[in-house]
């Protein structure tokens, strides 16, 4: 692989894993320059093709038919995907939205962030083309596009359903703008109204007739914000701000034990990534844990989680998979995959746990420019199966 390679890669890998937004003007610059050549490059390490078929034995799970995972595509390329597994055949389908919408050639659009079902459809936001995307959820077939900017993640409330936004352009800057959480009306498919919360805010939970709002302030590195706002979905209003810690990013609710956990991701050099928790009937802070955490997903009393967070000290990653049981938050296991197969995976990217049979996902976007994998983990960490995704897979939705 070439010199510039390399620094291309390195960059982006950066850009889009540190916290998904840009960190530097200087990486946005490399990027720039670096893009014309990455057609050119190669690699004497195994490229995955791109495949269709089964990957695992079939099965039948009451409740799941199967689950779509969310492929970024490449920042600047139009190259986000859909694929979906299906359980009752056991098979894998890359880019399944190109494959029912061929009369839309404009493609999904650029850099897919999250997706999210409510109602039978698939609701994604597409950062890069400043859209929502609905899909229908059986047939994958499109059913409107909502224009919303630097849209990032999606929720509801069973009436509503809720966007969160940067409000601003892609880019680092001091005097970033505030942002805001956009309400669709999924019988009209449209903005019906829009709630200033903080900066650059990211994951969201619906609670107790609230909404919480984790905002990172990623655009104004190093001054970052550090609040959950609380809007009341009933007025659609901010009714509270909690102090929590720097760089808020994920956010998930435990109902069983009325509380939030949220993750920090730190500001890359001294401030570690943490988890905070707060008691929904209080809105206060109950305690942080020096639990380093980039994505997370709850099942029962099992909190499943993955760090793979970025040092500017040491310019390396570390790559961790634990899982806490979430009552007292004490370890159950800090090398949830119990197998070898956890030194394969390059880069996580995202992780989701079926709730019927126990199964714990991984997607892994390798080196940010190539296709990625898919590996299903057992309850127990052994690999079941693990297929070729398309280009940076993230978020994984069951339907």
């Amino acid at each position: 692989m070439s010199s510039i390679c390399i620094n291309f890669a390195a960059a982006r890998t950066k850009l889009l894993k540190n916290s998904r937004t840009v960190k530097s003007t200087i990486v946005l610059a490399l990027i720039a320059t670096a893009a014309s050549f990455s057609i050119s490059c190669s690699s004497d390490d195994e490229v995955p093709q791109v495949v269709e078929g089964q990957v695992t034995t079939p099965e039948k799970l009451d409740g799941i038919d199967g689950f779509y995972v969310l492929c970024q595509g490449n920042m600047g390329m139009n190259k986000c995907t859909l694929d979906r597994f299906t359980y009752s055949t056991g098979a894998y389908r890359n880019n399944v939205w190109t494959e029912a919408n061929p009369e839309l050639a404009y493609g999904l659009g650029d850099m897919g962030n999250a997706m999210h079902l409510f109602n039978g459809k698939l609701y994604i936001t597409v950062n890069g083309s400043n859209i929502v995307e609905v899909v229908d959820a059986a047939t994958t077939k499109h059913v409107a596009r909502i224009q919303i900017p630097n849209c990032r993640y999606i929720t509801d409330d069973g009436q509503y359903v809720y966007v969160s936004s940067y409000a601003g352009k892609v880019g680092v800057d001091p005097n970033a703008q505030i942002g805001y959480v956009a309400r669709i009306n999924p019988q009209t498919m449209t903005v019906d109204a829009e709630c200033n919360v903080g900066y650059q805010p990211e994951q969201m939970a619906v609670a107790e007739g609230k909404l919480y709002v984790a905002n990172s302030g990623g655009y104004r590195v190093p001054e970052y914000d550090h609040t959950v706002s609380v809007i009341d979905t009933r007025t659609f209003t901010v009714a509270d701000t909690i102090d929590v810690a720097v760089n808020l990013y994920g956010i998930v609710y435990d109902q069983k034990h009325h509380q939030l956990f949220v993750s920090s991701r730190g500001d890359y050099y001294l401030t570690p990534s943490t988890i905070s928790t707060i008691d929904v009937e209080t809105d206060q802070v109950t305690a942080k844990y020096d639990i380093p955490c980039t994505e997370m997903a709850l099942n029962g009393n099992r909190l499943y989680l993955y760090s793979s967070e970025w040092s500017y000290i040491t310019n390396a990653f570390e790559n961790k998979f634990a899982v806490y049981n979430t009552e007292h938050m004490n370890l159950v296991s800090d090398h949830f995959i119990s197998d070898s197969t956890a030194a394969d995976i390059v880069a996580p990217y995202g992780i989701a746990v079926n709730t019927i049979n126990g199964d714990v996902l991984i997607s892994d976007a390798r080196d940010y420019i190539n296709p990625g994998y898919i590996r299903c983990y057992t309850a127990d960490g052994k690999l079941r199966w693990k297929t070729v995704t398309g280009d940076i897979p993230s978020q994984i939705v069951f339907h």
